[in-house]
């Protein structure tokens, strides 16, 4: 079995401790199937205030990060891990979904920049294998976008979670939402669970879920059906 890793770079490491060291993540990395790797971005600076950012040459509001401590940064992880696919969390990247979050999963060693401020120099973009963003909204920096990525990520190696069957069975597999889940008490408030759920018959209660997730999919999230359809063609 070999440990998946995860690289971060960032000048903010700090953020990741909590989130990292609780639930299914901080199992994972107790049980050897994961390793996360915290690196500070000033820590490849070489002037002596660490000094990441600085003005935009055209001008233009707010800092932008300097290209060669992130370089630095990318080439000091990949001298160790040669094969490491690097990856920039960038509202300008490319959307985030289940398909891609599989693809990365099969990478044993991924490489996240975060960037901050008013974003990085472009010529970062020379220097990783993809940009990556979760979401067409703008945040403080890439660190909260990171921390996405390794969840959705790391859920899909063998053996982090521990029913693997059930990641099959979930929202934005095969382009639609899961279907409504239930538990006890039966009746909340005048809400009962409904009967099909409650009688035993396997393929009913199957037939059901399809049926309700297909629902749920067309009120929610119906450019997942037409992604859907579209692949079809």
């Amino acid at each position: 079995m070999k440990t998946r890793q995860f690289d971060i770079i960032t000048i903010f490491p700090e953020m990741f401790e909590s989130p990292f060291s609780e639930s299914i993540l901080k199992r994972a990395q107790d049980e050897g199937l994961l390793k996360i790797n915290l690196h500070d971005l000033r820590d490849y600076t070489l002037n002596k205030h660490r000094k990441v950012d600085d003005h935009p040459f055209g001008g233009g509001v707010g800092l932008v990060m300097n290209v060669d401590p992130i370089v630095r940064a990318i080439e000091a992880v990949k001298e160790i891990r040669p094969s490491a696919r690097s990856i920039l969390l960038s509202p300008g990247g490319k959307s985030f979904n289940q398909k891609m979050a599989w693809e990365l999963s099969r990478e044993e060693n991924l490489v996240f920049v975060c960037g901050r401020y008013e974003g990085v120099d472009e010529r970062v973009l020379s220097f990783v294998d993809d940009a990556i963003s979760i979401g067409d909204y703008v945040m403080a920096g890439g660190e909260i976008p990171a921390m996405v990525l390794v969840e959705a990520v790391s859920r899909l190696v063998p053996d982090v979670v521990g029913d693997e069957g059930s990641i099959l069975e979930e929202s934005f597999e095969d382009n639609r939402l899961e279907y409504p889940q239930y538990t006890k008490p039966r009746e909340f408030r005048g809400l009962k669970v409904p009967d099909v759920l409650l009688s035993g018959h396997h393929k009913k209660i199957q037939e059901w879920q399809l049926k309700e997730a297909l629902k749920k999919t067309a009120e929610m999230r119906p450019d997942l059906l037409n992604k859907k359809a579209d692949q079809a063609d």
